[in-house]
């Protein structure tokens, strides 16, 4: 036991595979809870959805780590690791106003919903191409072969990415996504993708198209103060955020429906019918019921303040733990309950306030045509193995499985439908 927390305690094992009961304990019993995270940094974790939600939202708490714990952050305690040391910190996440509100505005022309609708097509392309790449196969990993790619490839487009590069950042993002610590292959990651952007921003001057980072470099030549270093931080913090949260939308949204077969067969036929509001609903109850993101970034207080009844002092790190407040009862009739038709669902999966997921519609998208390309190609997937057996990638901020191995009925022929 740990932190005064049973069910496990606090980040022992077991807790990744289901962290949902010391939640609800720490909801009921210790709401914002000072804990000591596995890195050694002692934090302020916020579990109930009331609290979560106004800390999201409060201008008290800064997204800025250099103002309060420097120290940290070098050593890659707190923040995503390397990036310090490769450069990128001066984006979205790191950053409050005014600064904050410049670089936003910058990028969310890429992000309307006019824009991520017109995505679509290439979305689904990709999608029916990864299938094809293991429909005749009768199994398969689908976060490997298709949760992981689907995402690396999209935001790759979106960005400018040239298809003969993408490889490359495959094999980054996965270093990213499946090693961690100072010493490991993260830094080395993060580094080799700063290097790479950089050299693209300065190819991309002399050849503009319709892509995010072109748009980045005119924004910048028309007078809006980007600097080189943050075009790079942005370039890269739009990749990195866009792809793993994306790979566990899928990867926990399938983990879920199947070992829901009613939910599952209740989402195809949903599908079926070419029903929109209902597809909708259910990406969003997939997304609140155990979502990509568990705990919101990190935040600092900048003054002295209370939180759910707690002191919180000038500079403690405080962390909203989105996966709690997602069930609280207080807030969500029978939230421990997957409901695919829940109609009132204001779930914090992408954040609230000023800081909310730029890029939530496109992992909207992406999840949806996911789960339907993915269901109606395979009709009787199906879970392969033991339950038990799966892995889960404990990240602090970050929650999704290693693996997700399914079989089903493999494919005569393949091609795009």
């Amino acid at each position: 036991m740990s932190d005064g927390c049973p069910a496990g305690g606090l980040f022992g094992p077991g807790f990744a595979a289901d962290p949902y009961p010391a939640y609800a304990w720490l909801r009921e019993h210790a709401p914002v809870h000072r804990a000591t995270l596995p890195s050694g940094v002692s934090a302020w974790l916020v579990t109930r959805y009331a609290d979560a939600r106004r800390a999201l939202a409060d201008p008290r708490l800064s997204k800025n780590p250099q103002a309060h714990t420097a120290e940290a952050h070098a050593q890659g305690r707190v923040g995503i690791p390397g990036e310090r040391g490769a450069g990128v910190m001066t984006h979205l996440l790191n950053i409050d106003p005014p600064d904050h509100t410049r670089l936003r505005r910058l990028v969310s022309a890429a992000f309307t919903p006019r824009r991520v609708a017109a995505f679509e097509p290439r979305v689904r392309e990709l999608a029916h191409r990864l299938v094809d790449g293991f429909a005749g196969r009768g199994e398969a990993d689908l976060i490997d072969a298709f949760a992981f790619p689907l995402p690396i490839y999209a935001i790759c487009d979106l960005l400018g990415v040239p298809a003969a590069d993408q490889e490359d950042f495959r094999e980054w993002a996965g270093m990213m996504l499946h090693t961690t610590g100072r010493r490991g292959g993260v830094g080395r990651a993060v580094k080799r993708m700063r290097a790479y952007l950089t050299d693209l921003i300065h190819r991309k001057r002399d050849d503009l198209g319709d892509d995010l980072i072109s748009g980045l470099i005119r924004a910048s030549d028309h007078g809006e103060q980007l600097t080189e270093d943050e075009a790079a931080a942005m370039a890269f913090i739009l990749l990195f955020a866009g792809f793993e949260t994306t790979v566990n939308l899928i990867g926990n949204g399938l983990h879920t429906l199947l070992r829901r077969p009613a939910d599952l067969d209740r989402l195809r036929a949903v599908f079926d019918a070419g029903d929109d509001g209902a597809a909708g609903r259910a990406v969003e109850e997939l997304l609140r019921f155990d979502g990509p993101v568990e705990l919101a970034t990190w935040r600092f207080a900048n003054e002295p303040l209370t939180l759910g009844g707690q002191r919180v002092e000038r500079g403690d790190p405080v962390l909203v733990v989105l996966a709690a407040a997602d069930r609280d009862p207080a807030r969500f009739t029978d939230p421990d309950r997957l409901d695919l038709g829940r109609g009132d669902n204001p779930h914090l999966g992408y954040g609230h306030g000023i800081h909310y997921c730029l890029g939530a519609p496109l992992a909207r998208l992406e999840g949806r045509v996911a789960f339907e390309v993915l269901l109606r190609r395979l009709p009787d997937l199906r879970l392969a193995g033991d339950l038990d057996a799966l892995r889960w990638r404990g990240g602090l901020i970050m929650r999704g499985l290693r693996s997700l191995p399914v079989k089903f009925t493999a494919e005569r022929m393949t091609g795009s439908q």
